[in-house]
């Protein structure tokens, strides 16, 4: 297939089934740069902040957040403010309604190209889904932990869904992980699409409408060291 077949068949299957696996190689060959492109943009996983409210809850993460508005027609994309990260109600009973304070993307990531173009390969998925005014898009890099003798949790909430249109997750590393299996659920708790992303740049979509997800923990494969998972979590929603 080649980069415009695998915009069609992941924006039927987001129609379709509600979820879709893009394969690693259909994400590159959208990215710039190659392999040095993808190694820059991965580099920026070591510049991420703490998060002090999955540490409450036992969980190692760190992550960082942006938002942007996007025009659906030209797609120009619009940096908004960096304000509160807040999940409305009925989404994610961990933080539902609760103000999060994360610290913003910094300028690097912002400013690479990789980034830029993943967003205009996720929006033409979108568009599956929705053609609306706007797009808010929230972007959320992330690295999940589990120390030598311990657990990573992915996603602490369980089971949930985001309140958004699209739900997008791009694994951009993991060491000496095993676990971390993705699944996407049905509104009657049906697996529409259970799999365990593990080649950088493997992309998981899914409608977050009609459908719920959740990542199973990670641990250690050598239980003398400890692992990690870095992935990046884009949402699209209709405004």
């Amino acid at each position: 297939m080649d980069r415009r077949d695998h915009i069609e068949a992941a924006r039927t299957a987001l129609a379709a089934t509600g979820a879709h696996l893009m394969p690693p190689a259909a994400v590159r060959a959208a990215l710039p740069g190659g392999a040095e492109g993808w190694a820059r943009f991965a580099a920026h996983w070591e510049d991420l902040s703490p998060d002090p409210y999955a540490a409450s809850r036992g969980t190692r993460r760190l992550r960082r957040y942006g938002h942007f508005t996007v025009d659906p027609e030209t797609g120009e994309r619009s940096l908004q403010p960096h304000t509160p990260f807040l999940q409305p109600a009925g989404t994610n009973h961990l933080y539902e309604t609760q103000d999060r304070h994360f610290d913003p993307l910094t300028d690097a990531f912002l400013a690479d190209p990789v980034l830029h173009s993943l967003l205009e390969l996720l929006g033409k998925a979108a568009d599956a889904l929705a053609r609306p005014e706007r797009w808010q898009v929230k972007v959320h890099p992330f690295r999940v932990s589990a120390a030598a003798d311990g657990e990573g949790q992915p996603t602490p909430e369980g089971r949930h869904r985001d309140g958004v249109t699209l739900v997008t997750s791009l694994l951009i590393s993991r060491e000496n992980a095993t676990g971390g299996q993705s699944t996407v659920y049905a509104t009657d708790g049906r697996e529409v699409l259970s799999t365990t992303l593990r080649e950088p740049a493997a992309l998981l979509l899914s409608d977050d409408r009609s459908t719920l997800h959740g990542v199973s923990p990670i641990r250690p494969v050598d239980t003398g060291r400890p692992a990690r998972r870095d992935v990046l979590v884009v949402t699209y929603t209709a405004s």
